[in-house]
């Protein structure tokens, strides 16, 4: 028995999907955030590091 041609089956929606998006979309957006900071945070370390390398060591640099 086909279950396509079948018309005592009926197909309901599974809406498991549509729940679950509330509890994903706070999740992304922390998980967007974390990487985006990350991110700013390495390119402001690198500009700083290539701005100190320009200027030659500073004297925290020739303590240690």
């Amino acid at each position: 028995m086909n279950p396509v041609n079948d018309p005592d089956i009926v197909f309901l929606a599974d809406h498991s999907v549509l729940l679950a998006i509330p509890a994903f979309v706070p999740a992304f957006l922390v998980a967007g955030l974390v990487i985006y900071l990350a991110v700013r945070d390495r390119k402001a370390e690198a500009a700083e590091n290539a701005e100190s390398a320009k200027h030659g060591p500073s004297e925290k640099d020739e303590e240690n």
